[in-house]
């Protein structure tokens, strides 16, 4: 008996850490993936666990029986797998919440979903204390049998941290990740009923997989957003993954959908967003011309629309597009016409990447956030001394930011460390949006040099109307300077701490849709 307790508590392990990191997708894909939505996962789990451990050890003491333990694990297993279906309906409601910028809906159902682990979380709890009573027998060694029974308990949470991420989720999505560790849990909780209690009460709770399945087989191909337009979803290693269409226009969004990453038109470039602001940051330098512009990378290349607009103004030149997510790279030459000739792709971090390119760019895009929050490792003054050394003597590194009204901290600490690499910052805030643009030049420039080159440019025929247009843009929406503030080190970047704030004043004063 004690051998295949040991494999219930691994099996157990490993299935309440595939439940809380599958429970961290499927809440993130309607309400994001910031550290306050992370924070909640976490906090209330480790509360359903504590709660169980109590609750396990007090009924392992009134009735210290295998057949007590396996049918606790039994309801575990069942309410973990039917959790996602459960869920899904609320999601969908809160999903629709979002876009019609319902905070009081919205709230509500991040409450619902969280209350939905504390029944399988709780129970499956219980199971550790329930094994350690039910496997001492001699008291001089009960601190040897917790010791291993935790031991292998943690084990099995070790494999169950990476399977979901590495393997189900990306192969075959959130909700059959659940159906797939529960099954299996559920499994071995009426093999330990059929061995060390009776074929009877195994069978009087095999309507459990029979029910699941029946649902599972009636959920399948349920797309877990409705929203307007939506041709497309899928689930990668990190990220959600949706594609709308609205008004002609084919749309990117991400996890909660609160950011157009990326966007297409057929007969059009021009989108009034980010992406074209990338193509005019050479022209700090005086007598700039399109033709001077040699190669190009982009750090966050997403479905590729900063590389479209690159290859229409400056022709067949190099670009090198680096991006964490390949799934993303994969929508974006379905839906978004990412092939280009020109364009190279590297899958990967985008930092590490570019450090290792034997190449220098006359200008670096980076584009890298994740809503609300940019990686860290992308902000510091480590990150932006490797950009320097990659960026040819007039090179330009542009970096799209987010801020919130009334709050420039981020903008600020940004453009504070990226001055201790570069000899000139300019800003720039997009209208109609949250983001702002910050321009770095290696050697000195000025805003008459970009006045004075987009006179120039917007005169000459041969210049590409969407130059001419975001030049336009850039120049109507100077910002005067930033404050200086913290610089931002390997060390030291409390780009999280800074953007929590920022996030919960937003939201608080009714905000939602963050970036754009």
């Amino acid at each position: 008996m004690k051998k295949y307790l040991l494999f219930t508590v691994f099996v157990s392990g490993m299935t309440t850490l595939a439940a809380e990191l599958a429970a961290g997708r499927l809440i993130g894909n309607v309400f994001g993936t910031s550290n306050l939505v992370w924070a909640s996962i976490i906090g209330l789990i480790l509360i359903y666990l504590s709660l169980g451990y109590s609750l396990g050890g007090k009924w392992a003491d009134k009735n210290p029986t295998p057949g007590a333990m396996y049918r606790i694990l039994a309801w575990g297993a069942f309410t973990i797998a039917l959790v996602p279906y459960i869920a899904v309906p609320v999601l969908r409601y809160a999903a629709t919440a979002f876009e019609a910028l319902s905070v009081g809906i919205m709230a509500g159902s991040f409450v619902a979903v969280l209350i939905l682990f504390s029944v399988p979380i709780t129970l499956l709890g219980m199971i550790s204390p329930f094994a350690i009573r039910l496997s001492v027998d001699d008291t001089t060694k009960s601190g040897e049998v917790s010791g291993k029974i935790y031991a292998i308990s943690t084990l099995g949470s070790f494999i169950g941290t990476f399977l979901p991420t590495l393997v189900t989720i990306p192969t075959i999505g959130t909700t059959k990740t659940f159906l797939l560790f529960g099954l299996f849990l559920l499994f071995v909780a009426l093999a330990g009923l059929g061995k060390f209690a009776s074929k009877k009460e195994m069978l009087k709770l095999i309507w459990m997989p029979i029910l699941l399945a029946i649902i599972a087989i009636f959920s399948a191909n349920q797309a877990l957003k409705n929203s307007t337009g939506q041709v497309y979803e899928t689930e990668s290693a990190y990220n959600y993954i949706q594609v709308q269409q609205q008004n002609g226009y084919t749309l990117l969004r991400l996890n909660d959908g609160q950011g157009v990453h990326s966007i297409y038109h057929p007969d059009t470039l021009n989108y009034g967003g980010p992406w074209e602001q990338f193509l005019v940051g050479p022209y700090f330098y005086a007598n700039r011309k399109p033709q001077d512009i040699k190669r190009m990378a982009i750090v966050g290349l997403a479905a590729g629309t900063a590389a479209r607009q690159a290859a229409a103004v400056y022709g067949d030149i190099p670009i090198d597009g680096f991006e964490l997510d390949g799934k993303i790279v994969e929508v974006g030459e379905k839906y978004f016409g990412l092939n280009l000739p020109n364009l190279t792709v590297h899958i990967g971090d985008g930092r590490l990447n570019l450090e290792r390119s034997e190449y220098k760019y006359d200008i670096i895009a980076v584009d890298a956030y994740r809503p609300p929050y940019i990686p860290p490792h992308m902000t510091t003054q480590e990150f932006f001394g490797i950009i320097a050394s990659h960026l040819t003597d007039d090179g330009t590194l542009t970096i799209n930011v987010g801020s919130v009204p009334g709050d420039r901290r981020l903008i600020d600490g940004l453009a504070t460390t990226m001055s201790t690499q570069f000899a000139s910052i300019h800003i720039m805030d997009i209208p109609g949006t949250l983001n702002t643009m910050i321009f770095a030049t290696k050697q000195p420039t000025t805003r008459e040099n970009f006045t004075a080159n987009l006179v120039a440019l917007a005169t000459d025929p041969s210049t590409h109307p969407l130059l001419v247009s975001a030049m336009s843009s850039t120049f109507a929406n100077f910002k005067d300077g930033y404050e200086t503030t913290t610089v931002f080190t390997d060390d030291l970047a409390p780009i999280e701490w800074i953007v929590n704030d920022m996030v919960v004043s937003f939201v608080l004063q009714g905000g939602l849709e963050f970036l754009q």
